[in-house]
């Protein structure tokens, strides 16, 4: 996994990995890994949270607003 760059430096998010249908999100204080997915989560959604991933900013606001329950089980 990569290190989330936390432009801002005050998101919960600590890593991400991402692939062509996903992005697996690790936040502080937990083990467990959040699989997001084209099927769990929509295109749209995951699209954005990898560009977000890849900025270093805005990843844990979008996932509290927008796709919070919505990974895989």
């Amino acid at each position: 996994m990569q290190r989330y760059l936390n432009v801002d430096g005050d998101s919960n998010v600590e890593a991400y990995e991402s692939s062509s249908t996903y992005i697996d999100v690790k936040f502080y204080g937990t083990a467990k890994v959040y699989r997001y997915s084209y099927l769990s989560a929509g295109q749209d959604n995951v699209e954005t949270m990898k560009r977000l991933a890849h900025s270093g900013t805005g990843l844990n606001s979008f996932i509290m607003r927008n796709v919070r329950t919505k990974f895989e089980r």
